[in-house]
């Protein structure tokens, strides 16, 4: 696909900005939504294997520090290959599969093994010089392959030492690996947990990992089957 007729695609995507995200207008039908986040969108581009993702007006700045992002990742195979970039825009890989976050929805088990490539993909981030940020299980994708593919890396250069993906970790083996726990967890339990864990609540109840024992107890009581 050449320039011209991304720039085509991307013109014709409208976006309206709403309290909790963003809405599409209007679009060509060579595209599908496949996404949206705060801020940009991403759309399929029919009979590819690409997205574009689109950043909208005030946003257009986090498209090339992404681009950036991407171009310093694609010798890494657990991140999207980028294949263009505009003022507003970058094409991607489409990425199949079901976000970590959607696997806990919907009962989807996930291993320790997935886990693992995840960090397998920040420790070569970080050897590139970045700092992987903001990282949270929508944004880590479990594709038919059976293997981990990260997205959204618009965050990765911040300076700021981010411990929210350790966090997740220690949630993940202290709770969901444990055999008492369900492949699938109720979404108002997720929501409950981000909303606690955002008001810095959860250093409180489960006591970081200076009270791994006192976690444990706490997790039987809110993941038990019953």
């Amino acid at each position: 696909m050449d320039p011209g007729e991304i720039s085509v695609l991307v013109a014709s995507i409208s976006i309206r900005e709403e309290k909790h995200g963003f809405t599409i207008i209007s679009m060509s039908p060579a595209l599908t939504l496949i996404g949206s986040g705060r801020s940009a969108v991403v759309c399929k581009i029919r009979s590819t294997n690409r997205v574009i993702k689109v950043f909208p007006s005030g946003y257009e700045h986090i498209a090339g520090e992404e681009a950036t992002v991407y171009e310093q990742l694609q010798d890494c195979a657990l991140f999207p290959e980028l294949y263009a970039s505009g003022a507003n825009y970058l094409v991607l890989d489409y990425i199949d599969g079901v976000t970590l976050y959607d696997c806990l929805v919907q009962g989807i088990p996930f291993t320790k093994k997935h886990i693992d490539e995840a960090d397998q993909a920040f420790a070569y981030a970080k050897r590139q010089g970045l700092n992987p940020a903001d990282i949270h299980l929508r944004n880590i994708i479990l594709t038919p392959a059976n293997t981990i593919k990260v997205i959204d890396v618009a965050r990765f250069k911040q300076e700021e030492y981010d411990q929210q993906w350790e966090d997740i970790k220690f949630y993940l083996h202290s709770i969901y690996f444990k055999r008492y726990c369900p492949n699938r967890i109720p979404i108002l339990v997720l929501r409950s947990i981000a909303t606690l864990y955002k008001n810095k609540l959860t250093s409180r109840l489960l006591g970081r990992r200076k009270h791994v024992r006192k976690t444990g107890l706490i997790a039987n009581s809110m993941w038990k089957k019953p």
